[in-house]
């Protein structure tokens, strides 16, 4: 070392010596080769890493015959010292920053492979170990040569002699996964990509090869081999690239690492699927998402979206492998979803328990069914906003508020209307009160979203817009009485569900309903947040979600009602029915809003259409529940006629109350008391009045 010590003219005589020497003892047995390059390997790490590049040069160039020297003799099995012999070349090029060498040792290492490639075992090892470190440089032509060497490897060395290279199959994943975390060089990236899903298929075509290989792998049954050795690497490395990367390059790993799942899933066993999805939930765990609020928001819409349909779409492919071992975890992610607050996540949400349930629903067991229920019932309670009934500005006037403020990117950008200032480019601020309004807002989409998703569960996607245009175009001609049958309406979840699982989705509806009708009715709470700037320019309102968990909620309660399976269920679904209808139009009649009754067109419609069509003896076995239960809406019709607003929906109520009273009749009313005849009469009158006003076309309707 002391003759390489001068900057300037460097002795090799002794460096020379020690190459000719390991040269003539290279043909010594093992143990003792192994002995003696254990001291003269160090001496070249030393002399490899000298800063005078001629130095270090000859120095590579001498490992480089070395070693082509020793690799023509080839290794045999359960030996390691290829391993020992090239690791100079993986410490030069750790240590050694120099492009110059650096890129001679990649050479050195890809001649080597070239040439040798029949006699290498161990060494394959070192030989990744190298690429890895070229793998995240900056010097385009020393990532260049040290991914096309490793390309050739994977796509033709590996054909041939994969059994040999077992050993450091994880190891070239690895590198792979290097090559495309590699910022710099996108396509490079992405081509990295691809040679992993290459890898996959050398799992799957010698899975044989790897239950065979023992090695390390002494203490793990031979039946996991295969997983261990093979898919657990690659599918761990995709989701390293996709938790490093950034946008284009993470979605196709995480594109690549689905495609793998769903093309080779059959194979899996049962337990490796669980370790397989907890590395899929990594994606999802919000102490690794960025703390930048525009990359976290980046995460959200984008790679965790993808993740969910993905998750989604395997687990219906795999239900019967999956169904007992991860509905749970995949409900409790959905249900994660859900709640953060970022409205396109939390949409995805709840479509992806939708897709799931509407594409799995008639596999389910009564116990999946009830986690599904029980599910969706935690999501709608942890997402009504009750936080709107309450909320109140900090002092007395808006103007004196001390306001808080909080910094928030522009680029995350919602459909919220306007809510967050937002630009491509500039940094605004928002007060705290906005950003929970923010929140607010994404919580009252949500339940929109998830109304939607029971409605579309239970009748089939479209099932109810279908129905709903029907009985607006029967009662516009007068043909109310006509069967009205939707294709899809047998499609949907309704038949495979048991009346308990019905009647907490019910719940759901209801307590929605309930929270909707609450805030819609407080009028001073609605004009505080509206001042204070609310959703906009004009009162907030939840018509839609207080009509919709309605209009679903009857949907329900009259298909049970008619439904000869459900029999044992009648009584209660009975008391349910009137007791919704009852209050339902208790509190229209209280509604004085021209808008707001108009938003209740089709919602009366379908309650007073669907009663029609309930059979006679059904009504007459307990007349007066249903008396008591529309008192207040033939009161209304007598007392203020102009709550009927459309003509059709005046002749739905007419007819109505024309068919309920022919039932009674039937009954002969001998039963009917004070209240009763009161209300009789107070119907009779009105119809009478009504058959009078309305045109002759019509009045030949009712006869």
């Amino acid at each position: 070392m002391d003759e390489l010590a001068s900057p300037h003219h460097p002795r090799m005589f002794s460096l020379q010596k020690i190459v000719e020497i390991s040269y003539y003892n290279m043909n010594r047995i093992r143990l003792q080769w192994s002995r003696i390059w254990h001291v003269i390997g160090d001496h070249f790490n030393k002399v490899g890493c000298n800063p005078n590049e001629d130095v270090a040069i000859f120095a590579v160039d001498s490992l480089r015959q070395l070693s082509m020297k020793f690799l023509e003799k080839g290794e045999l099995a359960n030996f390691r010292f290829q391993k020992d012999f090239l690791r100079p070349f993986e410490h030069i090029m750790k240590k050694n920053r120099s492009p110059t060498i650096r890129d001679m040792v990649i050479r050195c290492i890809a001649q080597m492979v070239n040439s040798q490639a029949g006699n290498i075992r161990s060494g394959w090892k070192n030989i990744f170990a190298v690429f890895h470190q070229a793998a995240s440089d900056h010097d385009g032509n020393i990532v260049e040569l040290a991914f096309q060497t490793t390309a050739h490897i994977v796509t033709n060395i590996f054909q041939q002699h994969f059994p040999a290279a077992i050993d450091s199959f994880q190891d070239a994943v690895k590198c792979l996964s290097e090559f495309a975390c590699n910022v710099a060089f996108p396509d490079t990236s992405m081509e990295a990509i691809r040679l992993i899903r290459y890898c996959a298929k050398y799992v799957s075509e010698r899975p044989q090869v790897l239950r065979e290989y023992t090695s390390d792998d002494m203490n793990v049954a031979p039946g996991d081999r295969v997983w261990v050795r093979g898919w657990f690497p690659i599918l761990f490395e995709l989701s390293c690239i996709i938790n490093r990367c950034k946008l284009d390059v993470r979605t196709r790993g995480l594109t690549v690492m689905f495609e793998i799942m769903k093309s080779y899933g059959h194979t899996f066993e049962k337990h490796w699927w669980q370790d397989l999805f907890r590395i899929v939930f990594r994606i999802f765990d919000n102490m690794k998402l960025p703390e930048q609020q525009t990359e976290k928001s980046e995460w959200m819409t984008t790679t965790c979206n993808h993740a969910l349909y993905a998750i989604c779409d395997v687990f219906t492919q795999f239900y019967e492998a999956l169904n007992e071992i991860l509905l749970p975890d995949i409900l409790a992610q959905l249900h994660w979803c859900v709640k953060q607050d970022n409205e396109q996540l939390a949409r995805s949400g709840t479509n992806c328990l939708e897709n799931l349930v509407i594409l799995n629903g008639q596999k389910f067991s009564p116990e999946v069914w009830g986690q599904t229920c029980n599910c969706m019932l935690e999501i709608f309670k942890t997402t009504i906003p009750h936080v709107l009934l309450t909320w109140r500005p900090v002092g007395m006037e808006e103007d004196s508020v001390e306001k808080h403020w909080v910094r928030v990117n522009s680029v995350q950008q919602t459909n919220l209307k306007g809510f967050l200032l937002a630009s491509e480019t500039c940094v605004y601020f928002i007060s705290l009160d906005q950003k929970l309004f923010a929140g607010l807002l994404i919580k009252c989409v949500v339940q929109l979203e998830l109304i939607q998703t029971i409605d579309n569960i239970v009748f089939y996607p479209a099932t109810s817009k279908k129905e709903d245009a029907e009985h607006m175009a029967a009662a516009q001609r007068d043909a109310l009485d006509a069967d009205i049958h939707i294709d899809t309406e047998d499609q949907g979840m309704y038949k495979y569900m048991s009346s308990h699982h019905l009647f907490k989705l019910l719940d759901c509806l209801q307590e929605s309903h309930s929270f909707s009708k609450a805030f819609n009715s407080n009028y001073e709470q609605r004009t505080v947040l509206w001042r204070a700037g609310f959703k906009g320019k004009s009162k907030p309102n939840l018509l839609k979600q207080e009509t919709s968990s309605l209009a679903c909620c009857l949907r329900i309660l009259f298909r049970m009602y008619v439904d000869e399976n459900r029999r044992d269920s009648w009584d209660a679904i009975q008391r349910r029915l009137l007791s919704v209808c009852s209050e339902a139009l208790a509190y229209f009649i209280t509604v004085n809003s021209e808008s707001h009754r108009e938003a209740w067109t089709n919602l009366l419609l379908l309650l007073l259409t669907k009663t029609l069509k309930i059979s006679d003896e059904k009504v007459r076995t307990d007349w007066k529940s249903w008396l008591f239960a529309f008192r207040y809406f033939f009161i209304s019709v007598s007392v203020e006629f102009s709550l009927c607003y459309h003509s059709y929906l005046n002749f739905t109520t007419i007819k109505l109350e024309f068919w309920f009273w022919t039932v009674m009749a039937k009954n002969n009313f001998q039963y009917l008391g004070p209240f009763e005849e009161n209300i009789h009469n107070i119907a009779n009158s009105c119809y009478i009045r009504t058959c009078r006003e309305i045109s002759g076309s019509c009045l030949l309707w009712f006869f």
